[in-house]
């Protein structure tokens, strides 16, 4: 069975105006569930749920179980450098968000799709190993850590190229994946990222060697997304 998702690209928006965005979405999937309109009721009509791509402005967000020490700044070299800092309820560690990364908020009921969260997890990895192989990369996973990672197993060589950290309550899930496309990975030299102090960061650009078109790039995501998902686009709301 097809799950229904609204598919919606922000562009480029604060975090924080992002955050409150997706609560609002992730309560009203809570609400319908908890009145009977989601799983296991079979006469309710659920809502669908919501895939949001968006770029943010230059901020560093540390997940619900991450070390504050591994932000590398202090607030006032955070000012200087015009970036925010956000404790979030996230799994994951820290992470850094900016211009030229797609970052993925699918706000789903899991109950529907028939998963688990670490099924959900895999699936959304799944989905960025599909994107990154069409530019001929191999990727893969990293034993023990989340995300999306080029030559994970040898050593000095391990990079990461999408960060994941979710959240789920009653099976709803909110937050998502950071895939780094025309990244500046400067910026992940202030943070030691996801809490790793031994392995880098990547990005579509840096092993091509140039800048991607990131609206493609978009849309190779998505459609990965739809078939590891089994997605239906809607217009419903």
């Amino acid at each position: 069975m097809n799950y229904s998702v609204v598919y919606k690209d922000i562009g480029l928006k604060d975090y924080k105006e992002t955050w409150d965005y997706q609560v609002g979405i992730f309560t009203e999937l809570l609400a319908a569930k908890k009145s009977g309109s989601g799983a296991g009721d079979p006469v309710g009509n659920p809502p669908p749920g919501t895939l949001i791509f968006v770029e943010h402005p230059h901020v560093y967000t540390l997940g619900k179980s991450g070390l504050e020490n591994n932000l590398l700044l202090d607030n006032l070299q955070l000012q200087g450098k015009g970036a925010s800092f956000y404790r979030i309820d996230r799994g994951g560690d820290i992470t850094y968000h900016g211009p030229g990364q797609i970052v993925g908020y699918p706000i789903f009921d899991l109950e529907l799709i028939g998963i688990g969260l670490r099924d959900y997890i895999f699936k959304l990895e799944e989905a960025v190993i599909r994107t990154v192989g069409e530019f001929g990369i191999s990727s893969s996973r990293l034993e023990g850590g989340t995300g999306v990672w080029l030559e994970p197993e040898v050593k000095g060589r391990a990079r990461k190229i999408c960060a994941i950290g979710v959240k789920a309550s009653r099976y709803i899930t909110m937050h998502g994946f950071a895939f780094n496309v025309n990244t500046d990975l400067s910026w992940f030299k202030n943070i030691n990222p996801c809490g790793f102090t031994d392995k880098g960061v990547t990005s579509l650009c840096e092993e091509l060697g140039g800048i991607q078109d990131i609206n493609m790039v978009k849309e190779l995501v998505k459609k990965n997304l739809q078939e590891v998902f089994n997605l239906e686009w809607t217009n419903q709301l």
